[in-house]
């Protein structure tokens, strides 16, 4: 009995001790770690040098940062099967990437193919039935659906077609922190919504107080 309590103990050990086999890092993708600073994308980018543009300044900072990884001058990327990369940042910090595959790399592929190829890298996927949103991308359609999906407590990897551009893409990002920016942005909507209504109030009171002032004017000035 001692040696199996032993024996059961040490296996107990081994297995704490060793790491998760097949457990997938959502943290990356193709080297580009989020959290990472806009610099530090910026200095990965080189010789390419993109410059990041502001989305928002308040309430919160968001940039974005667009990539075309076939204009680079590193071969390995101009044949691989991304088209467009597009960095969003919050505050600084890189928390959302939306990958558009070439239309001639998946030419030809079903969503099934895709699925697979991308399970091959990341794990089973779901299917859950429901739409990603692009809030600061024009390029595509307010919302899209999502073909298959694969995630952990901390990061989200959602593989969608557009329909308007009709290319496979791929929406990776950390899901705290999408919250926070999808708050920022309702919040700064919001905001604007006031600001052009209290322009437009401004500006109806200007109208009455100037046709008020006319009107009293003519009054005194009238002889029929």
């Amino acid at each position: 009995m001692k040696h199996m309590r032993t024996f059961v103990f040490s296996l107990l050990m081994i297995l704490i001790s060793t790491p998760l086999v097949g457990a997938q890092d959502f943290s990356t993708y193709r080297g580009f770690s989020f959290g990472m600073t806009v610099s530090a994308v910026e200095a990965q980018l080189v010789p390419q040098q993109p410059r990041s543009k502001l989305i928002h300044g308040a309430p919160a900072l968001i940039q974005e940062l667009t990539w075309w990884p076939r204009e680079s001058s590193d071969p390995a990327l101009r044949t691989g099967p991304v088209w467009q990369v597009l960095f969003t940042f919050y505050e600084g910090r890189l928390y959302r990437m939306l990958i558009t595959y070439d239309r001639r790399a998946t030419e030809g592929m079903t969503d099934e193919d895709m699925v697979r190829a991308i399970s091959a890298q990341y794990g089973a996927a779901t299917r859950p039935q429901l739409e990603i949103s692009f809030p600061t991308n024009e390029l595509y359609r307010s919302t899209e659906t999502v073909i298959a999906r694969w995630e952990d407590a901390h990061y989200s990897f959602n593989l969608f077609r557009s329909s308007y551009l009709n290319m496979y893409g791929l929406v990776v990002f950390v899901k705290d922190t999408d919250d926070a920016v999808r708050s920022a942005l309702a919040q700064s909507a919001t905001r604007g919504v006031k600001s052009i209504s209290q322009r437009e109030s401004d500006r109806q009171e200007k109208v009455a107080r100037d046709l008020e002032a006319v009107r009293e004017k003519n009054k005194k000035e009238f002889r029929p």
